[in-house]
């Protein structure tokens, strides 16, 4: 009676350790990266939108940019995705900005993204981002600020893929396949 008391509380811990690691250990998603919940400006409006509850679709693709020389990064996926009205594919512009220097800072910098994005379909696609650089660097997994980045996200802001860099066609029909995934 003894052993089969101890086999059974044997079994017991080794069912509750298969559990706790299961529910403690990394998924897919966590290992990609997430997009830590922050406040977004849109042009010409002062009330910030929150993050990654704004985000407009099931899935997006953001193009984000550390500087202001990435520009030409993030235009290559726009025209080489097609994304300028294209109506099948949710995308955001999202430049991250160090948040240094507080509202002040925060209204110069919009102004002058205002002036640079004078076109309406432009400014709709823009949400500028005022955070800790760094730190959504590391919330997102992205490896460095050297280059743009493209990212899949979706409407919990789990990166699902991510693409850095200039547009390449091998890359981006991996993150268009992930866009138009499902999740299971």
């Amino acid at each position: 009676m003894k052993k089969v008391w101890i086999y059974g509380m044997v079994w017991t811990a080794a069912t509750l350790l298969a559990l706790s690691l299961a529910y403690v250990s990394p998924n897919e998603r966590e290992m990609m990266g997430r997009l830590p919940a922050v406040e977004a400006y849109r042009l010409g409006h002062d009330q910030p939108v929150s993050l990654p509850e704004a985000l407009p679709a099931h899935r997006t693709l953001a193009l984000v940019a550390f500087r202001h020389s990435q520009k030409g990064e993030v235009d290559s996926w726009i025209s080489g995705l097609k994304l300028q009205g294209n109506a099948g594919i949710a995308w955001i512009r999202m430049p991250v900005i160090d948040d240094k220097g507080g509202a002040l800072r925060r209204r110069e910098v919009q102004a002058r993204l205002e002036q640079y994005y004078a076109d309406d379909a432009d400014r709709a696609s823009l949400l500028s981002v005022f955070t800790d650089r760094a730190a959504f660097v590391r919330a997102t997994g992205v490896t460095d600020t050297d280059h743009a980045v493209v990212l899949v996200l979706d409407r919990h802001g789990n990166v699902l893929a991510r693409a850095q860099g200039p547009y390449d066609a091998d890359r981006a029909q991996a993150l268009l396949e992930t866009l138009r995934g499902s999740d299971r």
